[in-house]
């Protein structure tokens, strides 16, 4: 019997070249917030350096345990991971807080780790979760995820800079345009290989094209070392603060929530549907790695819903190649030198390349959604308050401003709160109370066709 194409293990050169398209994918998403807090702290250009360099390498490992998996430990599925963005609001208030700077990592580093063990032992009762999610639930998540993640893209198109004076430029829209166009072409006139590599080669094109335009900066490369390690407690040994801990729990139960839905995503894109086995082994990768990865310095891991469009534009499935991809993420942490390169590509290249990528995960939504019964009227309004509720945060930034900022945490995270409004709705509409028409509900638990056959 043929390998599923999740197990699927490919050529040297379409492994190598497909898992370097995912490292481009998620790139600037990893080494955004080790950039954000160590600047916070006062980290200097040399520190700055080698904590980006930790996380990226942290999350190349928490990438093998999600896609080769040991134990009941990873999903098994081409699932990307590194630093979630939710934790850098709390952990620059931690930072904030601390009187002594020094202090503000290692105590951020014990946070992470009791809340990355904690996210160990809770996650196969998490995962008891899946059954509340039919296809009218999981559709809703989906396109959220997709359009949640469209803003950052837009953001990339911008410029690197929120505050400089061109940031929103012609110059530097139009080069994400480029770059979108490249893609477009390159998915449309090309065949097979070329084909699937067509986000690497639009981004290497738009690189280039940009050059002449300034906006192209080598000197990361220049100055970068060749050989570096992430040596363990670098910072310091990890301190044990409550209000720190608590924080940073609060961040692992919303990334769990978002992870469950990513692999939900993923599982329905590549056709091998995510159960609660699944969702379980995926949640202890995620946690472990969360618990591992201050050992050397880096921050909490969780699942990147951006690489998720890339595996659904390409129909790459193999979990190899995003292992291979892990593998360049290590060897990132390990080589500066190779970590600045990727560091090169300029952020309006990387907005063209992701409104392709981010836009696909919500197309693979609204499939989702074909198949959940939308005649209905319950479920029109379960996909029509949960999308409303979700992009919330997006399309008003400050409408949870009033709320203490551990609320904010859970509240300012639209994917978490979508699902959760979706999870609420299903049961209200489809499971509580007697008397409706058969024809008006669906099965208050019913997982889709496809997670029922895995069962």
């Amino acid at each position: 019997m043929a390998a599923h194409p999740v197990d699927e293990k490919l050529p040297a050169l379409k492994m190598a070249t497909s898992g370097l398209q995912h490292v481009a994918a998620m790139h600037a998403g990893v080494v955004a917030p080790p950039l954000i807090v160590g600047a916070a702290v006062g980290l200097s250009a040399t520190d700055l350096t080698f904590l980006t360099g930790a996380c990226l390498f942290t999350a190349g490992l928490a990438t093998f345990l999600q896609t080769l998996g040991i134990w009941k430990i990873g999903a098994r599925l081409p699932f990307v991971n590194g630093v979630t963005f939710a934790g850098v609001a709390p952990m620059t208030a931690v930072v904030a807080s601390t009187e002594d700077k020094s202090d503000a990592l290692p105590i951020i580093f014990g946070a992470v780790v009791v809340a990355g063990l904690l996210g160990f032992v809770a996650a196969p009762f998490f995962s008891k979760a899946i059954r509340f999610f039919p296809p009218v639930v999981t559709g809703s998540v989906i396109t959220l995820i997709g359009v949640s993640l469209l803003p950052v893209a837009f953001g990339w198109a911008q410029g690197p800079d929120p505050k400089a004076d061109d940031y929103g430029s012609t110059t530097f829209l139009a080069l994400a345009g480029i770059t979108l166009l490249i893609v477009l072409l390159l998915r449309r006139f090309t065949r097979g290989f070329v084909k699937q590599i067509a986000v690497l080669l639009g981004l290497i094109v738009g690189t280039l094209v940009a050059i002449p335009f300034g906006v192209t900066d080598f000197s990361p490369v220049a100055h970068a070392d060749v050989v570096g390690f992430p040596t363990p407690f670098h910072f310091g040994a990890p301190q044990f603060q409550l209000a720190a801990i608590l924080s940073l729990c609060v961040v692992m139960v919303v990334s769990m929530t978002e992870s469950t839905a990513d692999m939900l995503a993923l599982g329905e894109i590549v056709e091998r549907p995510a159960d609660e086995r699944t969702i379980a082994a995926g949640l202890r990768a995620d946690t472990l790695g969360s618990a591992l990865s201050p050992l050397f310095n880096g921050f909490m891991c969780s699942a990147f819903a951006q690489n998720i469009g890339l595996v659904a534009m390409t129909r790459i499935r193999s979990r190899y190649v995003v292992a291979t991809g892990g593998g360049f993420l290590v060897l990132m942490g390990l080589c500066p030198m190779a970590a600045s390169l990727i560091a090169v590509v300029p952020r309006p290249v990387l907005g063209g390349a992701g409104i392709v990528l981010f836009g696909s995960v919500a197309a693979s939504g609204i499939q989702t959604l074909m198949r959940a019964g939308l005649e209905r009227d319950n479920n029109v309004l379960i996909v029509a308050v949960s999308l409303a509720v979700g992009i919330i945060p997006i399309t008003a930034p400050g409408f949870y401003h009033a709320f203490p900022e551990t609320a904010k945490i859970v509240l300012d995270s639209g994917i978490s709160t979508g699902c959760v409004t979706a999870v609420v709705l299903n049961l209200l509409f489809n499971h509580l109370g007697k008397g409706r028409e058969a024809h008006d509900v669906t099965h208050p638990m019913e997982a889709g066709e496809e997670i029922a056959a895995v069962h």
